[in-house]
């Protein structure tokens, strides 16, 4: 065997042991509680819908806890921000329902002006408590020109990543960060054992959620105040295969960061 065709053949090993790697992740032998902390309605299901549903479909259990209510979310001028609001929450609903989401969280915070603050930290650490998570999944502070894309991420989008990895350590898992939250509400410290990071410029893990990206279009279709003609919406998702695919045999992808303390 020559030198290049052993390295070619060496290289194509390493290739599959880490792909073989990667689908461990996400594989959990014990059911899981899961917690998506995201800034708006439709983000679970915009940034990683296909592997809710497909966790879910395994038989975890998903909640989401969503910052704000979207209420930014219209161009109509007549439209209150209380109207907005109630419009996102039941397209919201609707959606995670596709899904099989086991419950929805509002924190109800005004659209477009998230902060990482002190009082929004101890939100997320009270619902990290509260909720006791294994599994956390959030999105990346740090994404502010999307790959692929010719258009700047959300402020909101950064500031809920960047609140939610501020509450997820140190804070929620040590008794002297808001004390009040157990000597009055009795909740104790939690800190979940893996935390994924969606919309990410620097993913290490990618999940193969072909199976499930038909529910994923359903969900992302329940909101309808969002997306446009619904017909060339469906045509522009389904355009969103990985490098890999073809058009005999589709394939669809998501991607995160993943954090591991346990």
């Amino acid at each position: 065997m020559s030198w290049k065709h052993f390295e070619g053949k060496q290289k194509n090993n390493e290739k599959n042991e880490e792909e073989t790697a990667q689908q461990e992740f996400g594989k959990w032998d014990e059911k899981q509680k899961i917690l998506v902390i995201l800034a708006h309605p439709d983000d679970p299901e915009f940034f990683c819908g296909a592997t809710l549903a497909k966790w879910i479909k395994e038989g975890h259990e998903v909640h989401y806890f969503l910052l704000t209510c979207g209420d930014k979310g219209s161009d109509e001028p007549d439209l209150s921000a209380d109207q907005i609001c109630r419009v996102r929450h039941e397209e919201q609903l609707a959606a995670a329902s596709v899904l099989g989401v086991k419950s929805i969280q509002f924190l109800d915070l005004p659209d477009g002006y998230l902060l990482p603050t002190i009082d929004i930290r101890r939100e997320v650490v009270r619902a990290i408590r509260k909720f006791k998570p294994e599994i956390l999944v959030t999105c990346d502070p740090t994404n502010l020109f999307p790959v692929g894309s010719y258009r700047l991420n959300h402020a909101d989008h950064r500031y809920a990543g960047q609140v939610v990895l501020d509450a997820v350590f140190p804070a929620a898992g040590n008794i002297h960060f808001f004390p009040e939250l157990y000597k009055e509400e009795k909740l104790e410290p939690h800190s979940p054992n893996e935390v994924w990071i969606s919309l990410t410029s620097n993913p290490d893990i990618t999940l193969d959620v072909t199976d499930t990206w038909e529910i994923k279009m359903q969900a992302l279709l329940k909101h309808k105040s969002q997306i446009g003609n619904p017909e060339e919406f469906q045509e522009r998702i389904k355009k969103w295969k990985s490098a890999e695919s073809t058009d005999e045999n589709p394939k669809y992808e998501e991607k995160f960061r993943l954090i591991k303390w346990n």
